[in-house]
């Protein structure tokens, strides 16, 4: 990609922002879209773990860290514990609430499928951040 002109370069990297963005907003849609619809905002409880899940990341690891990598360092580990708690409650919850009777089918079905456009969004970012400029991790 180094043998591109540099106004390529930017408009490719523009495109994959985009992309980006598009994945978050459908992702935003379908959770929104399994409240209303099925006239039920329990749903909207998952939004919690949404909003949870990157404070560990920011609060406790370390910039020097990857969070791939292992490491000896306690706060490290106690970060991957804590992300790894609020991913399985990004489909605990739906499932709670789909078990319990509170929610519907569709509502559940959308709930994972709005957990996993976000999980796939996530996935492309990081995919990107690897080749290009954009990468914190």
């Amino acid at each position: 990609m180094s043998d591109l002109p540099g106004y390529m370069r930017i408009c490719l990297n523009t495109g994959k922002l985009l992309s980006l963005a598009i994945l978050v907003s459908g992702g935003i849609v379908l959770q929104i879209l399994a409240c209303v619809l099925y006239n039920n905002w329990w749903p909207m409880l998952s939004v919690l773990t949404y909003v949870l899940l990157p404070m560990p990341l920011l609060f406790f690891a370390g910039s020097n860290d990857s969070i791939f990598s292992e490491s000896d360092n306690s706060w490290v580990n106690f970060t991957k514990f804590l992300t790894g708690a609020s991913t399985v409650g990004g489909i605990a919850i739906p499932s709670i609430l789909k078990h319990a009777g509170v929610i519907g089918w569709g509502a559940f079905a959308m709930e994972l499928s709005s957990y996993f456009v976000f999980g796939l969004t996530v996935i492309c970012y990081l995919w990107m951040g690897d080749e290009d400029e954009y990468s914190i991790l």
